[in-house]
Parts: C-alpha cells; structure tokens; sequence
C-alpha cells in the first residue's frame, strides 16, 4: 500500500465519504447532504483527495459527477474497513474525530457570553 493510500484513510472525514461510496455510488451532492457539518468545498476536497489516491472514480452525467469506492484498491485493508463500519465503537470513534477536526462554530455549545467593559 502507498503513502497516497495511508495518508487518504488517515482522514476520519475521507474514511466516512469512503462509507458512504463503499456499496453505491453517490453524486457529490449526496455526499455533502450526509455531512452537513461541512461546506460543499470541504467535501469536494476531500473527493479529490480519495479519488488522487485512487479510492473512489467519478463519471459525469450532465452537470452531476457520481462517486463509487474502489475496493479492490485497499486490497486486504478494504474487509477491516468494512468490519469496523458497523461497529458501535467505531461509529463513537468517528462522531469524536469529526468534531475534533470540525472547523467554525460547534453546533450545540453555547458560546461563551462576551465581557461588556464597565463604566467608571
């Protein structure tokens, strides 16, 4: 396996676009919809990403592309991939890495009340 490879399933976000391309293929569009905690920039980065490493391939249709996982490019990795996606722990796992690794505002966190200076 390849640095290209190991660097792209580092990424617990690569991994879960991986998921959700691994049995059908997914429009780009797709994909942002299951991840809304990030920009549709942010996905298609990440697409490229996988796609550079050879995980996913896209066709186009009209102004559409679709993505789908190319297993037989984890070799054995690929079956450890899919044991573990079903797992509840794994599933804890990536809930914690995508927030770590969210950028912006934290959805269900209040923010912290702001000092207003006082007057002498």
């Amino acid at each position: 396996m390849d640095a290209d490879t190991l660097t792209a399933i580092a990424s617990p976000r690569r991994r879960e676009i991986l998921r959700l391309v691994w049995d059908d293929e997914r429009a780009a569009g797709d994909i942002h919809r299951a991840m809304p905690d990030v920009t549709f920039g942010a996905v298609s980065l990440q697409l490229k990403a996988l796609e550079k490493a050879g995980l996913v391939e896209h066709r186009r249709h009209r102004q559409h592309r679709y993505y789908r996982a190319r297993r037989a490019a984890l070799g054995p990795l690929a079956a450890e991939l899919e044991s573990m996606w079903g797992h509840a722990l794994w599933k804890l796992k990536l809930a914690a890495e995508l927030e770590e690794s969210r950028r912006g505002p934290r959805q269900g966190r209040p923010s912290r009340p702001r000092a207003t200076p006082t007057k002498d």
